[in-house]
C-alpha cells in the first residue's frame, strides 16, 4: 500500500495518504478512488455544497466500519483550512469545516470522511436559511413507489405556488427535494414552510402522505419530515457518497427519470457518466420566494392549528404542542 500521494486541486496541494485503502468492500474502491469521484463532480458538487458548512462523517476503516460524526474541524488542520462556528440546539458552539473549494473536501475524504452532512446556510450568512429541503421518509410499510407518487405530488404543488423544486435520492431508501429560496428567511421560518407544506399535502393526499410527526400515527403512509428544516439541522448532500459497500451516491436526477429510477444504480462507479452525458439535474435553479407556503401556516395558525412538534434536543418551542405521544397522552392523562 502507497504511503501517501498528493493530489494538486486549485493550486493548493492536498496529501492523501493510504491511497490504497479499501473503503467500499462491496466494490474493492478505494480511498483515492473516492478521491477521484469527487473530482469528477466537482462543479455540480459544490454548486449545491459551496461555502456551507459541513458536518463530516468519517470512517477512517471505510464503510462499514466504526464511524463517527465530527463537527469540529481538528487543531491539526492546515492554516488554508477555512471554518465557521455552527451551534446546536443546546448553544454548543463548533468550528466547522466550510466547502470553500473542492480542497476542502478532499482534506476531509483524507481523514475518512465519505459523505457531507450540509447546512441549509451560507457561512457568510448564516441568519439566512436559503433552502427549503423536503424529506420523504419511508417508514416502515412504504414502498419506493410510494415515495416518487409523494415526490411528483409535492412538486405538483409547490408548482401551484410558484417554487421551482428539484429531486435526489437520499442514497439509502428515501428521497429528498430541494428548493433554492432567497436569503430573506431564518430556519424558524422555512420550517414553518415545511410544516404548511405537510400538511397541506396530507390534506389532498391523506391515503398516502403524512405530516404526522408521531410514529404511531403514520401508518404506511410517506411522512414529509418537516423538522429537517429546524435550525442547526444538517441534510446528506447532494452527490455525496453514502457508506455503503455498494458506494451508493444521493443522486440529483431529473423529474423525466424519476417513475424509472432505481437508487441502486446510482453509484459512485455510474453517476460520473451519467452526469457527462445528461448534465446536472438542477443546473439553472434561481432563489425564490417562500411566501405563498408562509401564508399557508399563518392561515393554518390562525383556523387555531398549534405549530407541529419538535425533535426532543431542540428547547420547548412558542405554540408547539405537549411533547408526548398520544399513546402515552391517553395513559398518563
Amino acid at each position: 500500500m502507497s504511503e501517501s500521494v498528493a493530489v494538486e486541486v486549485g493550486g493548493t496541494e492536498v496529501e492523501v495518504s493510504h491511497p490504497d485503502k479499501v473503503f467500499f468492500p462491496g466494490t474493492g474502491q478505494t480511498k483515492l478512488d473516492l478521491v477521484d469521484y469527487y473530482r469528477s463532480v466537482a462543479g455540480p458538487l459544490l454548486s449545491t455544497l459551496g461555502g456551507r458548512p459541513l458536518l463530516m462523517e468519517r470512517y477512517p476503516d471505510g464503510a462499514g466500519g466504526k464511524s463517527f460524526f465530527q463537527k469540529r474541524v481538528p487543531k491539526s488542520a492546515p492554516e488554508w483550512l477555512r471554518t465557521t462556528v455552527v451551534a446546536t440546539p443546546n448553544g454548543t458552539t463548533s468550528a466547522a469545516l466550510v466547502a470553500a473549494d473542492l480542497a476542502h473536501l478532499l482534506w476531509a475524504v483524507n481523514l475518512g470522511c465519505l459523505g457531507f452532512h450540509v447546512w441549509p446556510y451560507q457561512a457568510d450568512d448564516p441568519r439566512a436559511a436559503d433552502e427549503l429541503r423536503i424529506d420523504l421518509d419511508p417508514s416502515p410499510g412504504v414502498s419506493f413507489d410510494q415515495l416518487r407518487e409523494a415526490a411528483l405530488r409535492s412538486r405538483e404543488l409547490l408548482d401551484e405556488h410558484g417554487i421551482d423544486v428539484r429531486v435526489k435520492t437520499s442514497g439509502s431508501r428515501g428521497l429528498h427535494l430541494y428548493a433554492l429560496l432567497l436569503p430573506e428567511w431564518d430556519s424558524y421560518q422555512v420550517r414553518a414552510a415545511a410544516v404548511a407544506l405537510a400538511r397541506e399535502l396530507e390534506r389532498r393526499h391523506p391515503e398516502l402522505i403524512t405530516a404526522q410527526w408521531w410514529k404511531e400515527e403514520r401508518g404506511s403512509r410517506v411522512f414529509v419530515d418537516f423538522n429537517q428544516n429546524a435550525p442547526h439541522k444538517t441534510v446528506f448532500g447532494a452527490w455525496c457518497v453514502r457508506a455503503r459497500p455498494d458506494a451508493r451516491v444521493s443522486a440529483p436526477i431529473s423529474w423525466d427519470e424519476l417513475p424509472g429510477i432505481d437508487p441502486a444504480e446510482l453509484t459512485m462507479t455510474t453517476v460520473p457518466d451519467r452526469l457527462a452525458e445528461r448534465g446536472d439535474p438542477w443546473a439553472g435553479r434561481q432563489p425564490q420566494s417562500i411566501e405563498p407556503l408562509l401564508e399557508r401556516s399563518r392561515r393554518d395558525l390562525a383556523s387555531g392549528l398549534q405549530d407541529a412538534p419538535w425533535p426532543p434536543v431542540y428547547p420547548k418551542q412558542p405554540g408547539e404542542p405537549t411533547r408526548v405521544a398520544p399513546s402515552r397522552a391517553k395513559r398518563d392523562p
